[in-house]
């Protein structure tokens, strides 16, 4: 019986599960990330410049952040700490940083590493910013979602973010002919059924880990899964697409094209395949946002709204009463007034600033803040549109040297029928009072 255990990684009574012996002992070894630990890789420019820095590692579950964070700690010779944002309170962290301080003063380093560091709130996340900036601790923060959106900007500047890449199909096949050869067996699946496997991990290195063992223990003497049997076996199924590759990008893209085209029933069929191959429901939310600004605009600006509560519905409800309140947005934003006015005219702003940026505003809209400015004659003849008839001074407020340019270019459709209205009024009582 001990040969038996010893081959299913039994130590005594406690199991080590496959991902864990399988645990890389090197950063050389870490799968599927050499844009960070290869040889010419972020992480390892870091450790031969001899300065690490605070990190956020970013990236889906299972492609080794845990794990990176360990080896760099033996790298640079620093004590390692994990904690857990789930798990960790206020009072958990003062203790942590009691001894990294206590480590300090006997010469010793503290790498704290805070799995899932984007669920610690505002003033949580605040209270790494005196250990960050004193060196009591060189902090990396590990989350799954976007560090833009769920971490301070305070926390964000003090940090370098490390972008995380899901496994490829090529690095998780390589993970599994690792595990065949610690487990001097072969797995028993044909051709068919190894790819089906890869196709369910989805990039998970740790998942495709977990699935083999099952597959293991699930197996007779002699027996070889299909596809069909193999999916019946771990009851999953792979998934319509991977989210970091072209399924991804298409289904998103037939999602915003439908939603510009005005069928609701087509967005709601894609919006649907998103959610059932185990999109993240944020990250479709956040895109909804972006449709309402770029395909709607003021044309109707309750899709802004309506995109903006959605999110925070889902943030709210969680999964899966949340994703009802996405597809309410969705429905919206595809039966509304479309109107790229404002997205056209807010690149043309931008090219026009870089191309004319030094270009001063006239200085009767700028304030004669010190004498010297009045003198100048900042300020001098501004009218205060409140004080003019309609509220309308007719003023110019662009550079002399540039002259009035139109970039906003309102529809007939929706709410900019009205602004087009405003916009045509005020230029005709803008040509009558003279102004440019």
């Amino acid at each position: 019986m001990t040969d038996l255990f010893d081959k299913a990684g039994l130590s005594g009574t406690a199991p080590r599960p496959l991902a864990d012996r399988m645990r890389p002992q090197t950063l050389a070894d870490v799968a599927g990330q050499e844009h960070l630990v290869g040889p010419d890789g972020a992480l390892t420019r870091l450790i031969r410049s001899g300065s690490l820095g605070s990190l956020v590692f970013w990236g889906p579950p299972g492609t080794g952040k845990t794990t990176v964070a360990r080896l760099l700690a033996n790298e640079i010779d620093l004590d390692f700490a994990q904690i857990s944002a789930i798990f960790t309170g206020v009072a958990d962290l003062k203790k942590v940083f009691e001894t990294a301080r206590g480590n300090r003063k006997i010469g010793r380093g503290t790498l704290l590493f805070v799995d899932e560091i984007h669920r610690f709130n505002r003033a949580q996340q605040d209270s790494f910013l005196p250990v960050m900036e004193d060196g009591t601790v060189t902090l990396i923060g590990a989350t799954t979602e976007n560090p833009s959106f769920e971490l301070n900007a305070a926390l964000l500047s003090r940090a370098r973010v490390m972008t995380f890449r899901a496994l490829s199909g090529e690095a998780l096949q390589k993970l599994l002919a690792r595990a065949e050869e610690i487990e001097g067996r072969s797995l028993p699946l044909d051709d068919s059924a190894r790819e089906a496997l890869v196709r369910m991990a989805d990039g998970d290195g740790r998942a495709v880990l977990t699935l083999a063992e099952e597959i293991w223990r699930a197996a007779g003497e002699g027996e070889t899964f299909d596809a069909a049997q193999l999916s019946e076996i771990v009851q999953r199924r792979a998934p319509i697409y991977d989210k970091a590759q072209e399924g991804h990008y298409s289904l998103i893209s037939a999602l915003h094209k439908s939603v510009r085209g005005s069928d609701p029933d087509a967005a709601l069929y894609y919006l649907a395949r998103m959610f059932d191959a185990g999109e993240d429901p944020l990250f479709l939310a956040r895109r909804i946002v972006r449709m309402a600004v770029e395909d709607i605009g003021l044309a109707d600006p309750q899709a802004l709204v309506i995109a903006n509560a959605a999110k925070d519905a889902y943030d709210f409800l969680g999964s899966p009463e949340g994703e009802l309140a996405i597809a309410q947005a969705v429905i919206y934003i595809a039966t509304a007034p479309k109107s790229n006015a404002g997205y056209v005219a807010y690149k043309a702003a931008m090219a026009l600033a870089r191309t004319h940026g030094s270009l001063m505003p006239p200085k009767v809209i700028l304030n004669g803040s010190t004498k010297l400015m009045k003198s100048e004659g900042y300020g001098t003849g501004y009218a205060y549109d409140h004080d003019e008839p309609e509220a309308f001074s007719g003023q110019n407020y662009w550079p002399e040297a540039l002259g009035r340019q139109q970039m906003y270019e309102p529809v007939e459709r929706g709410f900019e029928r009205e602004i087009r209205k405003r916009l045509d009024y005020w230029a005709k009582l803008r040509k009558e009072r003279g102004g440019a």
